[in-house]
């Protein structure tokens, strides 16, 4: 799906305009976005032909192309569409940068999403972020996520912004059928290349560590690997030296890694009950590692809803990616007291 362009075409025929159905092609949303948006807030061809036909001018191309922007920047339907209908010819070449929504509450949160999807009290760059998703506009959805890791950090944008985004169009999916997969899939790999890229360039700058490495990885089966990986990458801003072996790490293969490297911690992510290998955790949890006389066993942490309320007293178990950071430093700083 194209992403949406940021200039009117340079075909839309300034007499007669273009069709509902070709307007919606170009800009990635469905015809029934355009009628809707026409319907209730009067973003609709200036003009008619006979027969109620619509027919899109470069101007009225122009006010759409402001609601998309606007929305996708987390702006309220109701004030992007005012907004829009204010534009000018003029404006339209500069369009200004979207200002911050005020609700009254002074919060960053509000409830209502726009997008059809089940959001709750989210952050308004959530909000862009679905929307951008639901209309396929990739482009949108990249600058969306670079902007929310560069204004509120990693781990905040995972927690606030990314994550809630993720799950709401996981519920979606869920009670839509095979509806919204197309959704799903399109903003996984732009977070997932957006979170790489976090990582890449931490690991750049990173300088050589002593500490043993942080091992990563998803239980035997278990495929869904994006929250190990904003691990992975707040791990490497943090200078932490980590191994991420990814989804569905078969057991053979995570026991020799960790008889291999020595790792400080383990963290095995299970999103649902299937994949919850308890057998596994018990025999990572007992394996251990080191030169004879100095053998150490490695710290686990279960991350993911799949483990449950599973607890031991020799397991860790994080609620979260901040709390997870919190429990890797506290297990670095009794491991360089030990040293």
């Amino acid at each position: 799906m194209p992403a949406i362009p940021t200039d009117v075409p340079a075909d839309v025929p300034a007499e007669t305009g273009v069709t509902t159905g070709s307007l919606a092609r170009r800009l990635g949303v469905s015809p029934t976005t355009l009628r809707s948006w026409d319907r209730r807030y009067g973003l609709g061809p200036a003009a008619r032909t006979e027969g109620r036909h619509r027919r899109w001018t470069p101007d009225d191309v122009a006010m759409v192309l402001e609601m998309c922007r606007l929305t996708a920047a987390g702006i309220p339907p109701g004030e992007a569409a005012r907004a829009a209908k204010s534009l000018t010819p003029q404006d339209s070449a500069h369009p200004p940068a979207p200002a911050a929504v005020d609700d009254g509450s002074g919060s960053p949160y509000a409830s209502r999403s726009g997008s059809g999807l089940p959001l709750g009290n989210v952050r308004q760059e959530c909000k862009g972020l679905a929307r951008a998703a639901v209309r396929l506009d990739a482009a949108a959805v990249q600058e969306q996520l670079m902007s929310a890791v560069r204004t509120h950090g990693l781990v905040v944008a995972w927690e606030e912004i990314l994550a809630p985004a993720l799950q709401a169009v996981g519920r979606k999916w869920q009670s839509a059928g095979e509806r919204y997969v197309e959704v799903e899939h399109l903003l996984s790999w732009h977070i997932s290349a957006t979170i790489r890229h976090v990582y890449v360039r931490a690991a750049a700058d990173r300088t050589s560590a002593s500490s043993a490495p942080v091992i990563l990885a998803c239980a035997p089966g278990e495929q869904h690997t994006l929250p190990l990986e904003a691990l992975n990458a707040a791990l490497a801003e943090r200078g932490a030296v980590t191994l991420m072996l990814g989804g569905a790490v078969p057991a053979e293969a995570l026991l020799a890694a960790v008889q291999r490297v020595g790792p400080s911690a383990v963290v095995l992510w299970s999103q649902s009950s299937s994949t919850a290998a308890m057998e596994l955790v018990q025999h990572v949890s007992a394996t251990r590692w080191g030169v004879s006389g100095a053998r150490t066993r490695s710290k686990v942490l279960l991350t993911g809803p799949g483990w449950g309320r599973a607890s031991r007293p020799d397991l860790l178990r994080p609620h979260g990616l901040h709390e997870a950071l919190v429990l890797l430093d506290a297990v670095e700083c009794r491991d360089s007291r030990g040293a």
